[in-house]
């Protein structure tokens, strides 16, 4: 399986922008990306940027892997609320660098004591595909019964 995305850039880094034109759902389409809303805009509204997609892609995963481990469990969550905040750095020499991904989940999963969820949740932020493909930075995980 393979999904795209496309992406418009114009100009140079710091003064230049883009577009996220489209991808392959439709559920991305004509989204503005720049160095401003990567590194200036602090309130997040100028734009996207890639470290905000990968959070996106990264809670989105994990909660699909949770929630699948959990029914296999045989305690199917009710409800799950997660986020992935990454965290991009300067780096040693120049330039930037992502060094984390912070899960964050507040479950309601009927008849499972707190033990047991961590062990599912731990498994989940261990196996989940964005998970392996971020295996170069730190995740963290902080799971709540809740």
């Amino acid at each position: 399986m393979k999904r795209y995305a496309n992406v418009n850039w114009k100009g140079p880094l710091t003064s230049g922008s883009g577009r996220i034109e489209s991808t392959q759902s439709g559920a991305l389409g004509d989204i503005p990306i720049s160095f401003k809303a990567r590194f200036e805009d602090e309130t997040g509204r100028s734009g996207t940027n890639p470290e905000e997609l990968i959070a996106a892609a990264h809670a989105s995963c994990f909660s699909m892997a949770l929630s699948h481990a959990l029914a296999q469990n045989g305690t199917p969550a009710e409800s799950l609320e997660a986020k992935a905040e990454v965290e991009l750095q300067p780096k040693q020499g120049g330039g930037f660098e992502i060094r984390g991904s912070a899960l964050s989940v507040t479950a309601k999963v009927p008849g499972l004591e707190d033990g047991k969820f961590q062990e599912i949740a731990k498994g989940a932020k261990e196996n989940c595909p964005v998970s392996r493909a971020l295996g170069a930075i730190s995740i963290t995980l902080n799971a709540k019964l809740g």
